[in-house]
C-alpha cells in the first residue's frame, strides 16, 4: 500500500501548491550553497511531521483493532477514503472552525517567525510546522494511516506521503515559479479516481477473501469466551 502514499502525495501537492506555494518560495537561502540545503531541510521538516501524525493515527488504529474490530477498521476507513476523495477540497475547511481558528492562528504565526529567522534550524522547524496546516490531502492520507492498524506502519506511510509532495514543491522552489491554475486543475482530476481505488482496496482487504497479499483471510481465535480477529498473511 506504500504506493498509493506516494501517488497521493504526489497529486496531492497539485492541490496543495496553493497554500504550501507562496511558504515554499519564501524557503531560500543568501549563498548558493545553501539554496538546496534549505529546502531539502524543509521539506523533510513536512515529511517528519506528517510521519509523527501517522505514527499517532497508526496507534489509535491498533488499539481499535486490539477490541476486534480488525475487519470493520479496514472496511469504514475504506468508506471514508472514498468519501474524502469526493470532497477533498471541502475538507481544507475543518481547521477553519471558531473553534480551532486559535491553533491556526499559532502555525500561521510560528510559519512566520521561522521564515523571518535566520537560525540554522529555522528551514526544517519551517517544514514541521507547515505539516501541521490544514489540508484535505492529508486527511485522507491519515485515514489510510489509520487502516493499517499499526503504529509504525502507520508512520511510514504518513512518511512516503510526504516523500510524494517533495517532486513538485522542490520544482517550484527552485524554478520559483508556480504551475498555472489549468495545469494544476488537470492533475487534481485524478484525485478523486485515485482516492476511490484506494478506498476500494482496504475494502476488499477487510472484508478477508482470502486472495494472498491482497485480501488475507481472517481467522477467529477463540480465548476462553473472547474471540480475537487475526489477519494470516501468507
Amino acid at each position: 500500500m506504500f504506493w498509493t502514499a506516494l501517488v497521493l502525495g504526489f497529486l496531492g501537492s497539485f492541490h496543495c501548491v496553493g497554500m504550501c506555494g507562496p511558504i515554499a518560495l519564501a524557503v531560500g537561502g543568501r549563498s548558493n550553497q545553501k539554496f538546496i540545503w534549505n529546502k531539502i531541510l524543509y521539506n523533510f521538516g513536512r515529511s517528519m511531521t506528517y510521519g509523527l501524525l501517522g505514527l499517532a493515527v497508526g496507534t489509535l488504529g491498533f488499539s481499535l483493532s486490539l477490541a476486534g474490530i480488525q475487519q470493520g477498521i479496514s472496511v469504514g476507513m475504506g468508506l471514508l477514503v472514498v468519501v474524502l476523495s469526493l470532497s477533498y477540497k471541502k475538507a481544507d475547511q475543518f481547521l477553519a472552525v471558531p473553534a480551532l481558528s486559535g491553533a491556526v492562528h499559532w502555525i500561521k504565526s510560528k510559519l512566520n517567525q521561522y521564515l523571518k529567522s535566520g537560525s540554522k534550524t529555522a528551514f526544517f522547524s519551517t517544514g514541521l510546522i507547515n505539516g501541521l496546516l490544514p489540508c484535505g490531502m492529508v486527511y485522507m492520507a491519515l485515514v489510510v494511516a489509520i487502516g493499517m492498524q499499526s503504529p509504525w506502519m502507520g508512520a511510514a506511510y504518513m512518511f512516503f506521503f510526504g516523500l510524494g509532495t517533495i517532486p513538485l514543491l522542490m520544482g517550484l522552489m527552485v524554478s520559483g515559479s508556480i504551475l498555472s491554475p489549468f495545469r494544476r486543475q488537470q492533475f487534481q482530476k485524478a484525485i478523486p479516481y485515485v482516492g476511490i481505488v484506494i478506498g476500494v482496496l482496504m475494502v476488499v482487504r477487510g472484508l478477508g477473501l482470502g486472495i494472498p497479499g491482497f485480501s488475507p483471510e481472517l481467522a477467529v481465535f477463540d480465548y476462553g469466551t473472547q474471540q480475537v480477529e487475526i489477519t494470516l498473511c501468507h
